[in-house]
């Protein structure tokens, strides 16, 4: 009669308990071990962001130069716009920036003025560089159309060629030092053919330099993303 019945203890009552207790390093670093680390760089194929675009337009631009100052060699007269070793040019200094940015850390965010002042080198020269590319791929084009319909014949040691044999007010293209008329309408036509084929490849690889940067840059195109939050609002306020 006189014993007391013992109660059990109430469950988390007691200090120090595995459940009350939080350790100090969770609530410090937030239950993320790698904040505060540097994003990796891109990468474009397994290499790093800026090599394999650089390495296309060196090789491409490259290419297009040669073949520029192959197709200048034909004839002394030939246009400069057709041979558009300019082009070529341009897009190997485009691609001799995007070296310099491998000596860089390329981040999506610029931490430095160095990376900011690259990252928009490049990109504003590949701009052009795509341009450039396009005119020359446009000169290029309509030159090849017109050499399609020449009739040319060997006067001295030039080549005149007419688009229209028959109509004698039609405009007529001398090519002087030409050795023969077949190095005209043979050789410097294959020579167009080619450089529009370069130059198209080298104005797709500078676009896809400038996307990739921009995607790096801005994640996402936000075009039309700022309309869905006030519907929502809108739909919330008519439920109640």
């Amino acid at each position: 009669m006189g014993k007391k019945e013992k109660k059990p203890p109430r469950a988390g009552g007691q200090k120090g308990s595995g459940s009350a207790a939080v350790p100090k390093e969770e609530e410090e670093g937030g239950g993320d071990p790698k904040a505060g680390a540097e994003e990796a760089p891109p990468t474009c194929c397994g290499c790093r962001f800026p090599l394999l675009p650089a390495l296309l337009q060196l090789a491409l631009g490259s290419a297009a130069a040669a073949l520029g100052f192959l197709a200048a060699a034909v004839s002394s007269s030939v246009p400069l716009r057709d041979t558009p070793h300019w082009a070529g040019i341009c897009v190997c200094v485009v691609s001799l920036v995007g070296f310099v940015m491998l000596c860089i850390s390329y981040q999506p965010d610029e931490k430095t003025c160095m990376q900011f002042t690259i990252k928009l080198l490049y990109f504003l020269l590949s701009a052009l560089g795509l341009a450039v590319c396009v005119l020359a791929v446009a000169f290029a084009a309509h030159r090849y159309v017109q050499m399609t319909h020449f009739t040319c014949d060997a006067v001295l040691e030039s080549c005149r060629c007419k688009v229209d044999a028959e109509d004698p007010l039609g405009r007529t293209f001398v090519y002087r030092d030409a050795a023969d008329c077949s190095s005209v309408t043979g050789t410097l036509h294959l020579y167009l053919l080619l450089q529009m084929v370069l130059n198209a490849v080298a104005a797709v690889v500078c676009l896809a330099a400038c996307f990739v940067m921009w995607k790096h840059r801005y994640q996402v195109f936000y075009v039309g993303v700022r309309f869905y939050p006030l519907r929502a609002t809108q739909g919330q306020q008519h439920k109640v």
